[in-house]
């Protein structure tokens, strides 16, 4: 089974039917505010800074964060290329 990692902004009772009704189990925190609790895969959300970190090390790159190539198989070289050279001398 899928699931979606959301952050607690997406947490909303509408969102959370949606996920489930397309087969996907959401992982979703919830707001402070929150009457009904909803539980969560605490262990499966943290892997999501993992992915955020990533994302902000690609927007390092200036052609990546403005998204200077026109042809989408241009830019995924790009990813590649920027992914390449951010984890490879780190």
């Amino acid at each position: 089974m899928s699931a979606l990692l959301a952050d607690k902004g997406y947490d909303g009772d509408n969102l959370r039917a949606e996920i489930a009704s397309h087969g996907a189990k959401p992982v979703i925190p919830n707001k402070s505010n929150r009457i009904v609790i909803h539980r969560f895969n605490k262990r499966a959300y943290k892997g999501r800074n993992v992915i955020e970190r990533c994302f902000c090390r690609l927007k390092d790159f200036r052609r990546i964060a403005t998204r200077y190539d026109k042809l989408a198989r241009n830019f995924l070289a790009a990813i590649h290329l920027a992914a390449l050279v951010a984890y490879w001398l780190n």
